[in-house]
């Protein structure tokens, strides 16, 4: 084995730049848009400071940010706003509806047409959106026929991933691979140049979710509302003997520990309602409207010597506590939500959609804060609120952008303009599949028509980006340019023969394949892809084979976000709503993960060695 020479000081360099940006890109406490930032920020540094020369040519630091330009970003964002327009449109809603239509039939058939449909989806449009579309599905399900969700939503989940690397255009992971390969020289990858042993593939992948993944997960209690946490409205009726008699708003709020919120003052003898301002001095006959948990109200009735009362009643026995009207609801934040990276006051979550926030629930389980804190908690992709309101209220909620609404109560959208959703998609594809022009242009044209036609404004263009997947391609492209044009792919690309020397061909394939596989499921898929990328050109090239099979390792490997929750934020979408903890992940996503990488190491040696 012949290990190769120490590599120039820049290569040296970006080398541990990227196992610094690996390492951040998988920290949850740093934005994924900060640690993006910074890695091509140090870039640039790095190149101003120390100028980089090679053969006479100098490496610009400013060239760096081609990114920002790139055809690949172009067109992953392009697509997200056309996925967006279908769910704001409802141009999937016949599909779920036949669906729900199927389960009531044959729950095991249902589940396959499901994957099958899944999985097809995603090949064309961004999983998140028909993960969007099928969670309240599979979940009402669920309540309807008394079924446990955990055998349905994570294979759902995992079959949207399988789907989305049959084609060039079903997830940002293959636009990248595809256009750093052409960027570099290589013949471009057609749509569906691959789509063959990723198929085979994928159907294997496919009976595996079907009928052995729903046995290899234990029962799990979806996240569904908690009715021991229900509000209540109220009156606390203010008597002559009340401690808060004489009290301004202020000080009664310093007796009970800032724990009670007047949302109104009725004032005697009109009972006209007056706002609760801090100087606000409370007197006899006035009613606080509080709303809050039966507890906490008869505790307020206690410390201020006060009245309570509901409706016309006061709550006793015979006239409990009632929250007519109100209904619990689960709503997931979403990439698109303006809450992400925001706290709930900063939106003014409550006065906009006069919903209360019950609980907050991350990473499959709630987590351990007090109510009245949850307005100060900064909002992840991914974290599911309980919420109250009533039917009205929610219904607005859903119509909102950037929620997912969970609880299976609430109708799926739908309007006019999905027929033209439907066709713009459907042109953007075909005329892109037949070479008439690339998909960056496609895609675009694909926006403007549906701007023209009103099925979305600029607004929602806008909510449909995603300033992560902006930043992290950026970067990537960045940082796999400069190891390229350095020599660390180089470098790396040798190491990598030195150590796989005795394998064959198809041996050495598969090892890049397993490499990306299990750096997808600990780090961002796109940085992984955009880093594999150049290696596995040098990788080729040095061994003097095809390129053309270990661009697909890289691809097919970047795909494998089976085994972690983190791995893709769909998979963080279907734990929270399933309840799943991290191990359903690993039981079920590690066996696929091996079953893909023996099938497409296989099928790539087959069709292309």
């Amino acid at each position: 084995m012949n290990i190769p020479d120490i590599p120039n000081h820049h290569a040296l360099a970006m080398l541990v730049l990227t196992v610094v940006a690996l390492y951040f890109f998988r920290r949850e406490d740093i934005p994924l848009e900060t640690s993006s930032l910074s890695v091509l920020v140090i870039l640039c540094l790095i190149f101003t400071v120390f100028p980089f020369e090679h053969d006479g040519k100098h490496l610009e630091p400013s060239s760096l940010f081609f990114g920002f330009g790139h055809e690949a970003l172009v067109t992953v964002c392009a697509l997200m706003i056309i996925g967006h327009a279908l769910v704001r449109t409802g141009a999937l809603v016949p599909v779920g509806r036949n669906l729900a239509k199927l389960w009531k039939i044959s729950p095991t058939i249902s589940l396959l047409f499901t994957l099958i449909i899944a999985g097809a989806l995603s090949a064309f449009v961004n999983n998140t959106p028909i993960v969007v579309l099928l969670l309240p599905i599979l979940t009402s399900v669920a309540l309807r026929t008394h079924s446990d969700t955990s055998s349905m939503l994570l294979p759902m989940g995992l079959a949207t991933l399988v789907g989305g690397m049959t084609t060039t255009i079903g997830t940002s992971t293959n636009l990248l691979v595809v256009s750093v390969a052409s960027d570099m020289g290589l013949p471009r990858i057609n749509m569906f140049d691959f789509s063959l042993p990723a198929l085979i593939a994928g159907a294997i992948a496919i009976v595996y979710l079907w009928l052995i993944a729903p046995k290899l997960l234990p029962a799990r209690e979806a996240s569904l509302p908690d009715t021991s946490l229900r509000l209540f409205s109220a009156y606390l009726n203010i008597n002559e003997d009340s401690v808060a008699n004489g009290k301004t708003v202020a000080e009664i709020f310093k007796l009970t520990d800032d724990q009670m919120t007047i949302e109104s003052i009725q004032r005697s003898p009109d009972y006209r309602n007056i706002m609760p301002f801090p100087d606000t001095v409370l007197k006899e006959g006035d009613r606080l409207h509080v709303k809050d948990t039966p507890d906490q109200l008869k505790e307020f009735e206690s410390v201020l010597q006060a009245t309570l009362f509901s409706g016309a009643h006061r709550v006793d026995d015979e006239h409990p506590l009632k929250a007519e009207k109100q209904k619990l609801a689960e709503i997931v934040v979403i990439q698109s939500s303006e809450l992400v990276g925001r706290t709930l006051k900063d939106v003014q979550f409550a006065r906009r959609y006069g919903i209360s926030v019950l609980a907050l629930h991350r990473d499959g389980k709630a987590m351990e804060i007090g109510r009245r804190s949850i307005g100060n908690i900064v909002i992840q992709t991914g974290d599911v609120l309980l919420v109250q309101g009533d039917g009205r209220q929610v219904a607005e909620l859903r119509e909102a952008q950037g929620f997912l609404i969970i609880d299976g109560a609430s109708d799926l959208p739908h309007s006019k303009k999905a027929p033209v959703a439907l066709t713009v998609l459907f042109l953007v594809v075909a005329v892109a599949a037949f070479g008439i022009l690339p998909i960056a242009i496609s895609s675009m044209c694909g926006i403007l028509v549906l701007l023209a036609t009103k099925c979305l404004d600029w607004g929602e263009v806008s909510a449909a980006l995603s300033s992560q997947v902006v930043l992290i391609v950026v970067a990537s492209l960045a940082l796999g340019s400069a190891m390229m044009q350095t020599g660390g792919a180089e470098y790396i690309a040798q190491l990598f023969v030195a150590l796989a020397f005795d394998l064959p061909p198809g041996g050495i394939i598969s090892a890049l394949m397993l490499m990306l596989a299990v750096l997808t499921n600990v780090v961002s898929n796109n940085a992984a892809a955009v880093i594999g990328t150049p290696i596995a050109v040098s990788v080729a090239t040095q061994l003097n084979l095809p390129v053309e099979p270990f661009i697909l390792a890289v691809l097919f490997g970047a795909n494998l976000s089976y085994a972690t929750p983190m791995a893709y934020k769909t998979n963080i979408l279907v734990m929270n709503a399933g309840g799943y903890q991290f191990s359903d992940f690993i039981r079920v996503g590690v066996p696929l993960i091996i079953l893909m990488w023996i099938s497409l190491s296989f099928l790539l040696s087959w069709f292309y060695l």
